[in-house]
């Protein structure tokens, strides 16, 4: 006889969450590597001790996990799937009965307790000390790049970057992200002398005035950059920091990734790869100062001049400190600009005078060269171009593409 399926309700069900999770099943490989713990540790001083009980911070936490895992990118479908899926809520320790919170919390705590503690970083660390532990980072050789994100900011929109503060703090109302720029703005340290020179943007957004205008991909938008830092032998990522738009941002950026892989994992790399954006002389003398060897491209402006001798064709003497023209006459120093960090050499009017050299030199009285105070580390890395190791990491770089 062919049988009917009739729904009928019971008084009283046997109904394990666990039965119907299967043992492969990714979140249960998760579930048994990571240690949430120290969620209710890192946010203690963000609540009350009396009062009505909270959402589980943990449970959100957990929640953002798996909308990572699984492409869900809106939080109200993320709080869907959670209440229909029998694996989400077994990772999330929900119950058959237990309610899911609203996707209004997570908007809330992401932008105050979350954001105050640095919760998302500090899941981040964790799951790269996991991967140190079972011997996934070598910490040898790394690469570093950067990744364009768009803001949701208009290009029509904009404020002249040197009135830009004022017009903010004149508005009727200020959002959250004018309130944290204005924040970052009064709380800015004095500019130290050993970094690169800060970029004052000529425009800035109304909407989200940390974005930075770049044109790396078509016509002028608003943009962020997401830097990882890689480790070219495991393909693991380390740590990844977020910028504006621009190369200035990334370079410096830079820095902070590879001091705070040393100060969280220990590591101190032997080689960098990069690109020819990372190869501005402060960042390569910043890492031979620290025994990383540069594979980066160097960025050099010098043989833009084509109608008259670059500076190619002038020779250093280190010793003197002065440099020697085509004709052997010396170029002398003749102080350093200190904001953009160059050495200025010239020669004197009365060599330049009677050269016969000078129609192809200079048009002017005399001739000037400059050097960047990093010039050395800029001809070390030169000097690596064009070797074996050179070319190996320069095609081993590649594999951050994928990232």
């Amino acid at each position: 006889m062919m049988g009917r399926q009739v729904a009928q309700g019971a008084l009283f069900y046997g109904f394990r969450l666990d039965d119907h999770v299967p043992a492969g099943h990714l979140l249960r490989r998760i579930d048994g590597l990571l240690d949430f713990g120290f969620v209710r540790e890192a946010l203690a001083a963000s609540y009350s001790t009396s009062g009505r009980p909270s959402i589980d911070p943990e449970l959100m936490l957990r929640m953002l996990l798996i909308g990572y895992l699984f492409g869900i990118r809106s939080e109200r479908r993320l709080c869907e799937e959670v209440h229909l899926n029998l694996a989400y809520r077994w990772f999330c320790r929900l119950d058959l009965a237990d309610r899911v919170p609203d996707h209004s919390t997570f908007s809330k705590n992401r932008h105050g307790r979350f954001r105050a503690c640095d919760l998302h970083r500090l899941l981040f660390e964790q799951v790269v000390a996991r991967c140190d532990a079972a011997g996934l980072v070598a910490g040898r050789d790394l690469a570093v790049d950067g990744s364009t994100i768009m803001a949701d900011a208009s290009r029509e929109k904009k404020l002249k970057g040197a009135d830009a503060a004022d017009e903010l703090r004149a508005g009727e109302s200020i959002s959250r992200p004018v309130a944290e720029y204005l924040a970052a703005l009064d709380a800015a340290l004095p500019p130290d002398p050993d970094e690169p020179a800060t970029v004052n943007p000529t425009s800035i957004s109304p909407t989200d005035p940390q974005a930075a205008l770049t044109c790396k991909h078509g016509p002028a938008r608003y943009a962020y950059a997401i830097n990882p830092l890689l480790d070219l032998d495991t393909d693991c990522i380390l740590d990844v920091e977020a910028t504006p738009a621009r190369f200035s941002s990334e370079v410096a950026a830079t820095r902070t990734l590879l001091s705070r892989a040393g100060t969280t994992l220990g590591i101190t790399p032997e080689s960098l790869a990069a690109d020819k954006a990372y190869g501005s002389g402060p960042l390569l003398s910043w890492l031979i100062d620290r025994k990383i060897t540069p594979y980066i491209p160097v960025i050099d402006r010098s043989r833009q001049r084509d109608a008259f001798f670059t500076r190619d064709a002038f020779h250093y003497d280190r010793e003197a400190d002065a440099y020697r023209c085509p004709a052997d006459k010396p170029l002398g120093y003749c102080g350093t600009k200190r904001a953009s960090q160059v050495r200025v050499y010239r020669s004197h009017v009365a060599y330049c005078a009677g050269c016969e050299l000078k129609p192809r030199c200079t048009v002017s009285r005399k001739r000037s060269i400059t050097r960047l105070v990093s010039e050395d580390a800029r001809d070390t890395v030169r000097a690596l171009a064009g070797t074996d190791a050179y070319v190996h990491a320069r095609r081993r770089r590649q594999r951050i593409e994928r990232v």
